[in-house]
């Protein structure tokens, strides 16, 4: 009961700590996340294969990394998991809606209505496999990329400047948590319910893992200066 209380208190402070524009950019675009990840993106290469969810899963590991440098894995943690359940919850409240007797404004005067209704009703109330793997995927990942961002910043301690020490934490942790992200959600989703093969599975991971670090870098200096000036008056960790 005590450490539960502890939990409480520390997940309180989190929430203090953290800017509320971070925390709510966090939440959000896990939540966008949840909705992209049952799209599978059509490239007509037969060996690649992604999914919706890469157009913004970079944002979330960018305020993540941040931080991590400012607070360290733990706040970093606690903010992935409040965040998902956050999105969890709206995803609830979307699949209700799906529930909910009516028909959506695209789906009026158009031939096959109805089945254009549904496929609406489907898309947006979700699939349960989906959401429950992307969620778990995202944690595993979040808790990998923090701590690998945490270790590294640890070992590179005052042998760069700041700035570039916040870049190769951020690369190297990217590169580390958006494969075990990618491959875990392309393997348990992607094979059995969007009939992926391995290969396309591995390759998705690996394409995947690429372009997230290509954007994670491209955007890593707003990154940093959004860290200056939110975090200018703390220590970094």
């Amino acid at each position: 009961m005590e450490k539960f209380k502890n939990n409480l208190k520390f997940m309180g402070k989190v929430l203090k700590d953290v800017p509320a524009i971070l925390f709510a950019l966090v939440a959000m675009t896990l939540f966008i996340m949840n909705v992209l990840a049952g799209k599978s993106l059509a490239l007509n290469v037969s060996f690649l294969a992604l999914d919706a969810g890469i157009i913004v899963s970079w944002l979330v590991y960018l305020i993540l990394d941040i931080v991590t440098k400012r607070f360290g894995p733990k706040h970093a943690n606690v903010l992935s998991v409040v965040s998902v359940l956050i999105s969890v919850f709206f995803c609830l409240i979307l699949f209700l809606a799906s529930l909910i007797p009516g028909t959506w404004w695209r789906a009026v005067g158009v031939e096959n209505s109805a089945a254009i209704n549904s496929a609406i009703n489907k898309t947006l109330g979700g699939t349960w496999y989906v959401l429950l793997m992307s969620s778990i995927c995202f944690v595993l990942s979040a808790f990998v990329n923090n701590y690998t961002n945490h270790l590294v910043g640890k070992i590179l301690f005052g042998k760069l400047s700041d700035k570039a020490e916040y870049y190769l934490r951020s690369g190297i942790s990217t590169l580390i948590s958006q494969f075990i992200d990618n491959f875990i959600f392309a393997i348990t989703v992607g094979h059995f319910f969007f009939g992926w093969t391995v290969l396309q599975c591995l390759t998705c991971s690996l394409c995947g893992m690429a372009v997230e670090l290509i954007v994670q870098l491209v955007f890593s200096p707003i990154g940093y200066r959004v860290y200056l000036k939110t975090f200018s008056k703390g220590e970094s960790l």
